[in-house]
């Protein structure tokens, strides 16, 4: 029969591999109901109790699915014939953390204990450590680290969304976008409310194409958060190439203002515009990157 450090090293490496693959019901596994886990972004309460715990996660796996890291590099247990401790350090994070930090690494302290037979997780706590020279009052790096991985997060959103309009999946384009949305378009009336008024403008878009293709990217994607807010912005460049018409390729300025709700980002305003020419009283729709830098 396996040791109890056997069976821990178990457990805790089939919880990592999960994590790695995304594999929320295997994370959440061996848990116990009243678990405490003191992760990396607030509450600085911590989290408490199984289903708190496992509603954290779905973000980060989202997250990890973009080709970030989580591996073991190394692991310590102590364990007594009922209750265990264990730490960790993984690395965590993807191939741009490592090449800008390439020693930083996730530390993770586990506290365990035997329930019915089994060893179970009751303590989690995930740090990153302060970076040299900081100053600890002001700025905390794991604090940063999840503001980096939180803006990864709308990054893929919006890859999700450029997909979801090259394939006219009109759900997939609705996916992220707040019932309460509040969007300034292009065109009249000066605002839309709600997501199904923006559906409507997002099915127009796309049937705009017909039987051709339509495609939409922001090149130069910037992207700022704060907690559980983020604005994103850039240059929208939207194709349109019907079968039978000459297709039309056109460039947007786009604002967009997100809110992470139950631990998934939705947006909550969007303001797209048009250049205006104040010498003829008209929009500009035909101007390229280069021409609005240029004024």
């Amino acid at each position: 029969m396996p040791t109890n450090e056997e069976q821990i090293r178990t457990l805790i490496e089939r919880w990592a591999d999960a994590v790695d693959g995304g594999d929320l019901t295997a994370v959440v596994a061996d848990h116990a109901e009243d678990i405490v886990m003191f992760d990396v972004p607030p509450p600085h309460q911590g989290v408490r109790g199984l289903d708190a715990y496992r509603s954290t996660w779905p973000p980060f796996l989202r997250w990890q699915a973009g080709g970030a890291s989580f591996e073991i590099e190394s692991l310590d247990i102590t364990a007594g014939d009922d209750v265990a401790f264990a730490y960790a350090l993984l690395r965590c994070g993807t191939e741009q953390h490592f090449a800008d930090d390439p020693g930083n690494r996730l530390r993770v302290t586990f506290g365990l204990r035997k329930q019915d037979g089994r060893w179970i997780v009751a303590h989690e706590h995930h740090s990153f450590p302060l970076t040299a020279g900081a100053d600890a009052a002001d700025r905390a790096p794991e604090r940063d680290q999840n503001q980096h991985n939180l803006a990864d997060e709308l990054r893929l959103l919006h890859q999700r969304w450029f997909d979801s309009t090259a394939a006219k999946d009109l759900d997939g384009l609705m996916a992220p976008i707040a019932d309460d949305v509040i969007s300034y378009e292009h065109e009249q009336p000066l605002q839309y409310v709600g997501v199904e008024a923006v559906r409507e403008v997002c099915k127009a878009g796309l049937d705009a194409s017909g039987a051709g293709t339509v495609t939409w990217t922001v090149p130069d994607l910037k992207i700022v958060v704060d907690g559980d807010l983020a604005v994103a912005w850039g240059l929208n460049h939207i194709g349109l190439h019907p079968i039978d018409a000459q297709g039309t390729e056109s460039w947007s300025r786009g604002t967009r203002v997100f809110q992470r709700r139950n631990g998934a980002w939705l947006m909550v305003h969007q303001h797209l515009s048009y250049p205006y020419d104040p010498a003829t009283g008209t929009t500009t729709t035909d101007l390229h990157p280069h021409q609005l830098q240029s004024g």
